[in-house]
């Protein structure tokens, strides 16, 4: 048996058990329809369903409970104040390596946090500022026209794909987003295809390892299980980083091509 069908048939015996758990101013471009790239796993093998937990969609992906979606309602949990603080947030961009022409995706970019955070670090470059949800994006639009920020590009993102152009993304950049992906092989294939080839991505999640952590246990993500969905996708882990209070910041980078 080859390593690839390994992985299908390990994948497969996991989602058998799965299913059974119990517990606007500014443009906004479309999505441009990318190239379908090379499979790394089977899709249908991954995705099950299981009865809700509490932040829980129902839906699983190898082997982790989907989390609900927070929609443009909670715009004021996104620029809460005690936000800076909570989790550093200047800690995280410091640790981001950027250079100022890269092209930076903020994917699930919401209110536009860290796009106008992310902005003036590259200044001969562009933000990509991608979200599914037109009212976010309204939102960011505006807030990039009054803070003056003209590198900022607006994406309508979908379900299945982030919306970028073939190999145009030096970084992008997930905060406390890709938990809630609904199709998140789709999305993270999608992606794959837009990174140049010595791109990175960088997830942040909140440490389910780390019950000190008051987070929804859906709303959290494990090292382990983001290396595992990340690797599926085509991506290897190259770097973390413990500075932050709250979340894990790890750093991959595509596959070298064989």
């Amino acid at each position: 048996m080859t390593p690839r069908a390994s992985i299908s048939a390990t994948l497969l015996v996991m989602t058998s058990a799965l299913l059974s758990c119990a517990d606007s101013t500014a443009p906004v471009v479309a999505p441009i329809a990318a190239p379908t790239p090379v499979a790394v796993i089977d899709v249908e093998a991954v995705y099950g369903e299981c009865e809700p937990g509490e932040g829980g969609s129902g839906k699983t992906y190898m082997g982790r409970e989907i989390a609900e979606v927070m929609g443009h309602t909670g715009l004021d949990w996104l620029e809460r104040t005690g936000r800076a603080q909570e989790e550093r947030t200047d800690l995280l961009l410091g640790l981001l390596p950027l250079r100022p022409t890269d092209a930076v995706a903020d994917i699930g970019a919401g209110s536009g946090y860290f796009t106008m955070r992310l902005a003036p670090l590259v200044p001969e470059g562009v933000v990509y500022a991608t979200d599914i949800q037109p009212e976010m994006l309204a939102v960011l639009s505006e807030r990039a026209r009054d803070e003056g920020m003209h590198n900022v590009m607006p994406v309508l993102g979908a379900i299945d794909a982030c919306g970028l152009e073939p190999a145009s993304i030096d970084l992008a950049l997930f905060v406390d987003a890709y938990h809630e992906f609904s199709h998140p092989a789709e999305m993270m294939r999608s992606l794959r295809v837009a990174m140049k080839p010595n791109g990175v991505v960088v997830l942040v999640e909140y440490r389910l390892e780390d019950p000190s952590v008051r987070i929804k246990l859906r709303h959290k993500m494990s090292l382990a299980q983001a290396t595992l969905e990340m690797n599926a996708a085509g991506f290897d882990l190259v770097k973390t980083h413990d500075e932050l209070p709250q979340q894990h910041v790890m750093l991959f980078r595509p596959h070298a091509s064989k």
